[in-house]
């Protein structure tokens, strides 16, 4: 393959991570279908491909289709809820803080587990990477008047618009600031006017971390959970810290108990309320996201 057909792979390959990333929800499940959509590219007589760009996409696709029927065993026995594993970086300018988060956050991913393989491809192709009827029809291997339906059908399930999942980076910013200045003095109160009444609580421990096995939902219930863990680790004499990071281009948090990491919390948010909070403690969803390596530098 000459330099020039492996360089239009490299150059691509940001963007069919991403694609694979939204479509499986972990990061190592999306580079092993990348690598796949490279060695068939590798494969593929190339000089032939039109669109170099739709034609890895389609593949990545078809991919993470196949790999999510897979899936479906594993994680209908996983331990307790399951939530994407998060991408962590160190948090930058406030008014860049939110600029990638559209179509990535925690809560967007944990809503497209609603849908099959097929409808949750045609969104995020349709919405994500602008691909017209036509070229999802040819992605999917599908006619374009079924992939009309798949994206109406995954609008229809998902609810919302949009927009709901696009807050502003400063009130979002100033939302989590007093989070974690109520939950660290565990003042219920304070906690719960910062949660909208349905407020809903999920956490990921994949059975091997301590963490509440089912979701927790209203502003009430959520606050004691806070305030009972605040109370366990002073009656231990335990550390708890926690420290900005961005959290799938949104601010989040990482939580430490005694300088250990221990969780990481993704929030939903919306004018001045908290929406949801996530919550990923499962170890094994914390190395790939370089989080743990996050924590010892901000520590």
């Amino acid at each position: 393959m000459q330099m020039t057909e492996t360089q239009t792979f490299l150059d691509l390959r940001p963007r069919l991570f991403g694609m694979a990333y939204r479509m499986l929800g972990t990061r190592q499940e999306a580079e092993d279908a990348v690598q796949e959509a490279y060695l068939k590219w590798r494969q593929a007589d190339v000089r032939s491909v039109r669109s170099p760009e739709a034609w890895l996409v389609s593949v990545t696709t078809r991919l993470c289709i196949d790999r999510l029927r897979a899936l479906k065993v594993d994680r209908e026995a996983y331990v307790g809820p399951w939530l994407p594993e998060p991408l962590v970086a160190e948090v930058a300018s406030p008014e860049t803080e939110l600029e990638k988060a559209q179509h990535l956050s925690i809560a967007f991913l944990l809503m497209l587990e609603r849908l099959s393989p097929e409808e949750r491809a045609s969104l995020l192709l349709h919405e994500v990477l602008d691909f017209d009827y036509a070229e999802i029809a040819s992605a999917l291997q599908r006619s374009e008047g079924a992939c009309r339906q798949l994206v109406y059908r995954a609008k229809q399930r998902l609810g919302e618009p949009r927009s709901r999942f696009r807050p502003s980076p400063t009130q979002h910013r100033a939302l989590v600031e007093q989070f974690v200045a109520a939950t660290t003095a565990g003042d219920i109160g304070r906690i719960v006017a910062l949660l909208s009444d349905d407020a809903q609580l999920v956490a990921d421990g994949g059975g091997t971390a301590r963490v509440v096995l089912k979701p927790l939902q209203g502003a009430e219930r959520i606050a004691r959970l806070f305030h009972v863990i605040t109370r366990q680790l002073a009656a231990h004499a335990a550390r708890l810290d926690y420290r900005p990071v961005l959290v799938n281009g949104e601010l989040g948090l990482l939580r430490l108990f005694n300088g250990s990491l221990h969780s990481v919390l993704a929030f939903e948010t919306a004018d001045d309320r908290i929406l949801s909070i996530g919550i990923v403690a499962n170890p094994a969803k914390m190395g790939g996201a370089g989080a743990q390596a996050l924590a010892m530098r901000l520590r």
